[in-house]
C-alpha cells in the first residue's frame, strides 16, 4: 500500500513537472519578425533617433503603431551598410514599396483604452518605463503570443498600471481606461 503510495506521489509530481515545463510551449507560439532590425544602429552612439521617429503619434494622440516604410525609405534607398538584414531591407521591402508585415509584441485587450499621448507628452514618461530598453537592442527577439487569448506574455497588466498612477497620486474611474 505505502509503495503503491509512494509510486503514486513520484508519477505526480514528475507529471505536474512535465507539465510545467511545456505548458509555455504550448499555450504560446512563436513568430519571427520579417527583417532583423538593430535598434542600437539607429538610437544609439552611432545614430540619434529617438522612439517617436519611427514609432509615433496620430494627430489625436492614439499611438500609430509599428513603423511604415516610408520612415526607413528615405534613408536606405541603396544599402548602406553590408549586412543581410540591411541588403534584405532594401531589396525586399523599400525597392519593391512593400510594407514589411510587423509582429506586435504589445496589443492591448479589446475592452481597454490606452492611450500614449497624456503619458509621453503631459507626464514626459519615458518609452522605457514600460517598454523596457528596447532602443538598445541589437536584434529583435521572437514574438510570443498567447493561443487562446491573443496576447502576448509582455503586455502590462493592469496592477502595473494602477500601482504607477497610485504611486503619482493619480485615481481613475474603470471607465477611464475601460470602454
Amino acid at each position: 500500500m505505502m509503495r503503491g503510495m509512494l509510486v503514486f506521489a513520484a508519477a505526480f509530481t514528475l507529471s505536474l513537472g512535465a507539465a510545467r515545463l511545456m505548458w509555455p510551449k504550448l499555450l504560446y507560439s512563436k513568430a519571427e519578425q520579417p527583417l532583423s532590425f538593430n535598434h542600437e544602429v539607429h538610437t544609439g552612439q552611432k545614430g540619434n533617433m529617438q522612439c517617436d521617429g519611427c514609432h509615433s503619434l496620430r494627430a489625436d494622440g492614439s499611438f500609430a503603431g509599428v513603423p511604415k516604410l516610408d520612415g526607413c525609405s528615405g534613408c536606405h534607398a541603396a544599402p548602406m551598410g553590408e549586412t543581410k538584414a540591411e541588403k534584405m531591407l532594401v531589396e525586399h521591402y523599400v525597392q519593391p514599396g512593400r510594407e514589411p508585415q510587423w509582429q506586435r509584441y504589445m496589443r492591448q485587450p479589446d475592452n481597454a483604452y490606452f492611450p500614449h499621448a497624456p503619458h509621453i507628452q503631459r507626464a514626459k514618461i519615458s518609452c522605457e518605463t514600460c517598454h523596457g530598453p528596447h532602443g538598445k537592442s541589437k536584434a529583435l527577439a521572437p514574438v510570443a503570443i498567447n493561443r487562446i487569448s491573443t496576447y502576448s506574455p509582455v503586455i502590462k497588466r493592469m496592477d502595473d498600471c494602477i500601482a504607477c498612477h497610485r504611486s503619482k497620486g493619480l485615481e481613475h474611474s474603470c471607465l477611464d481606461c475601460h470602454k
